[in-house]
């Protein structure tokens, strides 16, 4: 085999299994690992934050907890729409914090083997900080990007959310 697999280290991994969260944006499929995230939510009203990056549109309160939102669409340089009946916000385990993304519609939780995953090209990357991208899954007719969030922030993004 000519493309070197991915190793992705993981606790949802079970005999070369793992479990991700599918979601997409701008009619591209995308998924993480379903143990990132904590719950899904549809969007509620979402506080501004002075001079934050053009990304981030604001902050929540969940359960008594802020929690910074962030415009995938934006972070990835895509043309931003207008919320729908569709549009969710994964709120995920970043570390020692939560944060949440919006994202165009949350599809499912699907069970894959370690080997499906291949490494994605450098010019796949497009918007999307590379290092962010773990590989590409490829079912039949079907392509995800696997993607690990924690790394598609910069040392200080993360102490400018810790902030919020």
């Amino acid at each position: 085999m000519q493309n070197a697999l991915v190793p992705v280290k993981s606790e949802n991994t079970h005999g070369g299994f793992i479990q991700l969260v599918s979601f997409n944006l701008d009619q591209e499929e995308y998924g993480v690992d379903v143990l990132k995230v904590c719950e899904i939510i549809r969007m509620p009203d979402v506080t501004r934050v002075p001079n934050a990056p053009h990304y981030v549109e604001g902050v929540i309160n969940l359960r008594g907890k802020v929690v910074p939102i962030i415009c995938m669409r934006k972070k990835f340089g895509l043309i931003a729409t207008e919320n729908d009946k569709q549009t969710r916000i994964m709120v995920m385990n970043m570390g020692e914090e939560l944060m949440g993304f919006i994202v165009d519609a949350v599809s499912e939780v699907i069970r894959i083997s370690s080997s499906e995953i291949q490494p994605a090209p450098a010019m796949v990357a497009g918007g999307v900080a590379h290092e962010c991208i773990a590989g590409v899954i490829n079912q039949a007719e079907r392509l995800l990007v696997l993607l690990t969030l924690e790394k598609m922030f910069s040392h200080d993004e993360k102490n400018l959310f810790n902030g919020m």
